[in-house]
Order: structure tokens, then C-alpha cells, then sequence
């Protein structure tokens, strides 16, 4: 099992025909997602890597049944994708696009906000590596070898050590059911929350590591989030115990602003809501067998 996406999940890419669209939606395909079509406007009507292309998402969706969406879609047209993906009934959608505005961002998640929550469109990114269910299929940039099919769950801000803590776990022989990656930008389209109360329900899912690193509140509210409502036990490692206040690491959300916000701020809380802290970024792998072995 796994969260968001499964084998048979309909999928479609958003910036189908461009360059770096058309590199992913073939590792994808490749890798076995059911990738069932792509939009680039004003290419409707002709395929693609042996795929239909439509104008619209709404048409794509008609025609093949698509249920989520990849988006790779330029910067100052990639809110604009997001809300059309929204309206035509897309389910899941991963925003690849690093660069997006913030209040261009803040536009994408008012219009969201007018669909009732049962049927809001789940966002993932933007700025981020992706979604993949190992073994069935992904929507992204990562390497899809690296993830070995497994009953941990995985969500970060940060695609690299995203990648490096499921490189580790796999040479512990220790698999992933899902690994989301939200984002490092300051506004994004899902938390840390949202994705552990999916990981909380799945009965296939036994443990959950949390990636996270300086800037914003995500890592206080996850870790109220798993004192109060999951029974899984969850790890956390947050990257930047050396980042100078004020300095922008890397993320456009990675900035310490106000109280809370520093990696050590951050690991004390977590530590007192009895989150195992990963140590280090090479101690994923040791560190999930210590706390799976205990189970």
C-alpha cells in the first residue's frame, strides 16, 4: 500500500512537451507510472512520447481519467497551471517549479480554498523532488532506484537528503511505503501535518521520518501534531544547526526570523514530544532499524 499514489493512479504532466518535461515524464513512465497523457497548450491533438497531448487539463481529465498531475510549467505561469489543475478535478498534484512568487502562491491556495475540503485538490510542492510510492510509481525528480519498497513513510522539505535518507535506509534493507517531499519554499501547497495523518491511517505504514530544516513553524506544529494524534512512532532530523539568524540557506524558506525557528529550537521541541531525533545525515539508516527493532 501507499499514500497519494498507487500503481494504477492516472497520471498526467503539466509542461508535457517542453524539455525538462518531457526528460521526467519519460524516467516515469519508465519506471512504470501510469502516466496517461500530458497538457501543453496549443499542442492538443498531437502525442508525445507515444501520449496524447491536450489543450487543457479539463480535457485531459475527461478523456483519460486522470486523478493527479505533475507540473512542470516555467515560473511565471506555474500558479495559473496549479489553479487550472484544481478546477478540472485533479486529486493529487505535484508542483516541481522552483521560482514561483510568493503571491503568486498565495493566489494558487485562496482558490483552492473555495472548493469544500472533501473534494480540495491535494498540493504537493512547489520547489520540491516529488512523490513516490517505491515499486509502483512517482511523479518527480528523484531517482526512483534509490527506494526500496518498504512500511516507512517518509516527508521533507529538502529533495537531497530526501534522497540520501532513502539511499541509507535501503542499504539497511529498511523500504519506503511513500516518500513526499513539500517543499522548501515559505509558502507550499501541503505540511508535514496533512501527510502524517495520511501515514497515521495507513495500515501499511509502521513508522514515520520527517525531514526538516531552519525557517517557518512546520516542525512545531508536526511535532504537536504527534504528541496529540498518532500512535506511530516518528523520527526528525532538521538540517542547519549551523545557520547563522537571518542568512537564507539554500530554500526560500529556509531563514531563521523569530523564536522557533533555529534547527536547535526545532530538535528541543521535537525531543519533548518524544520524536527520535536522526543525529546526523548519515545515522537515517542506523537510526530507523534502532526504533523499528523496538516495535
Amino acid at each position: 500500500m501507499a499514500i497519494l499514489l498507487k500503481k494504477e493512479t492516472r497520471v498526467i504532466v503539466q509542461g508535457f512537451t517542453g524539455r525538462i518535461g518531457t526528460f521526467h515524464a519519460q524516467e516515469m513512465i519508465e519506471y512504470g507510472t501510469n502516466v496517461v497523457g500530458g497538457v501543453t497548450p496549443g499542442k492538443g491533438g498531437t502525442t508525445h512520447c507515444g501520449l496524447p497531448v491536450f489543450d487543457t487539463v479539463r480535457g485531459a481529465v475527461e478523456a483519460t481519467g486522470a486523478e493527479a498531475s505533475v507540473v512542470f510549467v516555467p515560473p511565471p505561469f506555474a500558479a495559473d497551471s496549479l489553479m487550472e489543475a484544481a478546477d478540472a478535478g485533479i486529486k493529487v498534484c505535484v508542483c516541481i517549479t522552483d521560482g514561483i512568487p510568493t503571491q503568486d502562491m498565495m493566489r494558487v491556495k485562496r482558490f483552492m480554498r473555495r472548493y469544500p475540503k472533501a473534494q480540495r485538490m491535494t498540493l504537493i510542492g512547489p520547489n520540491c523532488a516529488g512523490l513516490i510510492s517505491p515499486g509502483q510509481g512517482f511523479m518527480g525528480i528523484m531517482p526512483g532506484h534509490i527506494y526500496l519498497p518498504g512500511r516507512v513513510g517518509l516527508i521533507g522539505r529538502s529533495g537531497t537528503l530526501g534522497y540520501e535518507a532513502a539511499s541509507q535506509m535501503k542499504s539497511s534493507g529498511v523500504g519506503i511505503s511513500t516518500s513526499v517531499g513539500i517543499g522548501g519554499d515559505p509558502i507550499n501547497g501541503s505540511s508535514f501535518c496533512d501527510h502524517l495523518a495520511l501515514f497515521e491511517e495507513d495500515e501499511d505504514t509502521d513508522a514515520v521520518v520527517i525531514i526538516g530544516e531552519i525557517g517557518g513553524s512546520q516542525e512545531i506544529e508536526a511535532a504537536e501534531f504527534f504528541e496529540n494524534h498518532m500512535r506511530k512512532p516518528m523520527l526528525g532530523y532538521i538540517a542547519g544547526l549551523s545557520a547563522p539568524k537571518g542568512k537564507k540557506m539554500g530554500h526560500a524558506g529556509a531563514i531563521v526570523s523569530s523564536y522557533g525557528e533555529s534547527a536547535s529550537e526545532k530538535i528541543e521541541v521535537l525531543e519533548k514530544a518524544g520524536v527520535t531525533i536522526v543525529p546526523h545525515p548519515s545515522a537515517f539508516g542506523e537510526t530507523v532499524l534502532s526504533v523499528l527493532s523496538k516495535l
